[in-house]
């Protein structure tokens, strides 16, 4: 018996109207426009300003895009899970909300924090049910409102992230020549997490009057530590798993990295040898959108795959994690 496999059979992304710009950002923080693009690649990034709206918003404008182009009865849908850090709330968990939002009366789902890497490992945790039969259709995203956590006066990280995410659609496929999520590489270093990471709002240092005045509840991160590794990181996991597969570069073609700074991205590329124009690259558009910048990715390139396309998708986020993810394209 032919041995089931979780395909990607749907993609969609979706970001918010207003668009932030590197010379608005020029009004905000001392920095410059040609200063962000010769260091990130940005040109500017989405924020949602609406304060009625939140991450799972994101996710329901990206899975309502989906809903429409593959003509999909949310009713159908067995699980929802969704990758973020901006989460609507501590609990309940946004995938629920989500959910219920979008009518999907006979799905369950839950959350998965791994920054920037949790859309790759959702993607992988979700393969699984499909791969043992349990369910047949899953929503994977990748989201999050990065507005909400920034410091609008360290320029050091707000230039770099914006909002957004989108949602990929799993489901069986037994056909041999079909496609599917194939192997990956996952992995995580608690280390890591003094270089990148929110200092307050946890169990560890609770929200209290006093962090709040001391502006705990940003982002932080130390630049230098963080994109070294990153490179190391995605690089060494890619490598891992071409080793797994009896592949080389030449059989991969296109890699799709996680969108956290075109440096690291081409760093990446060079590292192991990989052509930079198989390189796919949206970063200018929305920044790093942490979890949303895979599947935002897959939404803008998915015209350039073929059936049998064969790609790796990477990321390294906060904590440290990251991975590398084989996928053979199946439309």
């Amino acid at each position: 018996m032919q041995k089931i496999k979780a395909v990607i059979t749907g993609v969609a992304g979706y970001v918010p109207e207003e668009i932030l710009t590197n010379h608005d950002m020029e009004k905000l923080v001392e920095t410059s426009d040609e200063w962000i693009q010769s260091r990130t690649g940005i040109k500017q990034r989405h924020i949602e300003r609406d304060p009625d709206k939140a991450t799972s918003d994101l996710v329901v404008g990206a899975i309502n895009k989906l809903v429409e182009k593959k003509s999909l009865d949310v009713l159908e849908i067995d699980m929802i899970i969704v990758a973020t850090i901006t989460g609507d709330h501590t609990f309940p968990d946004t995938a629920n909300i989500v959910a219920s939002k979008i009518g999907a009366k006979n799905a369950f789902g839950y959350d998965i924090n791994a920054a920037c890497s949790g859309f790759i490992f959702s993607l992988v945790t979700a393969s699984k049910f499909i791969e043992t039969g349990t369910y047949k259709k899953i929503l994977v995203a990748g989201a999050d409102q990065m507005s909400s956590i920034l410091d609008y006066e360290d320029r050091t990280t707000c230039i770099l992230f914006g909002d957004g995410g989108g949602v990929v659609l799993l489901e069986p496929n037994q056909e041999p020549d079909g496609g599917g999520i194939h192997d990956a590489v996952l992995r995580g270093d608690g280390e890591g997490a003094a270089y990148l990471h929110m200092k307050a709002g946890g169990s560890k240092k609770p929200t209290t009057v006093e962090t709040v005045m001391a502006r705990e509840h940003f982002v932080y991160q130390e630049g230098r530590v963080v994109f070294k590794a990153a490179i190391r990181g995605m690089s060494e996991s890619i490598s891992t798993l071409l080793e797994k597969n009896n592949l080389d570069i030449a059989d991969i073609d296109y890699l799709i990295p996680h969108q956290a700074n075109k440096r690291i991205l081409y760093g990446v590329a060079d590292y192991i040898g990989f052509p930079r124009e198989k390189v796919l690259i949206n970063i200018e558009n929305y920044g790093n959108t942490t979890a949303g910048t895979i599947p935002l990715c897959l939404s803008d390139f998915e015209g350039t795959f073929k059936k049998g396309d064969k790609l790796i998708i990477t990321a390294f986020g906060g904590g440290f994690t990251w991975g590398a993810v084989l996928v053979e394209w199946a439309y």
